[in-house]
């Protein structure tokens, strides 16, 4: 499958390679690195006219950090992590793996091996 950008805009029905698509770099706030030198990459594949709904590509490479997360659906495409969430669940992260995290949890992520994910975040109105 060809390594290209999804049509803009809603509505839109497109097919991608999420494995292979090439992603912009992002941002960490230092404050949120509890070890290491982790890197951030992404790509937003689509937002709502609302901007309450974004979809994309997410990666980080090996570190730990913390989070503050919104209500997110992800699929892990690559890579391992594992994430505790502050008086929850300890989620173990690998390929195939369906996540899904409440807004407003409190999550420490230890990325071992650099973890690439599709997402859905979906932030209140």
């Amino acid at each position: 499958m060809a390594d290209v950008a999804p049509p803009a805009g809603p509505g839109t029905t497109f097919a991608l390679d999420v494995a292979e698509l090439s992603l912009d770099a992002g941002e960490l706030d230092p404050s949120t690195i509890l070890d290491g030198a982790p890197e951030v990459r992404e790509a937003l594949l689509w937002e709502s006219p609302d901007g309450r709904v974004l979809r994309g590509v997410w990666e980080i490479t090996p570190g730990v950090v913390t989070d503050v997360e919104e209500d997110e659906l992800f699929v892990v495409v690559a890579g391992r992590a594992t994430v505790e969430v502050d008086g929850g669940p300890t989620l173990e992260l690998a390929p195939g793996v369906l996540g899904i995290l409440d807004r407003g949890a409190r999550t420490t992520w230890t990325v071992h091996e650099t973890l690439r994910k599709v997402f859905q975040i979906t932030m209140p109105a």
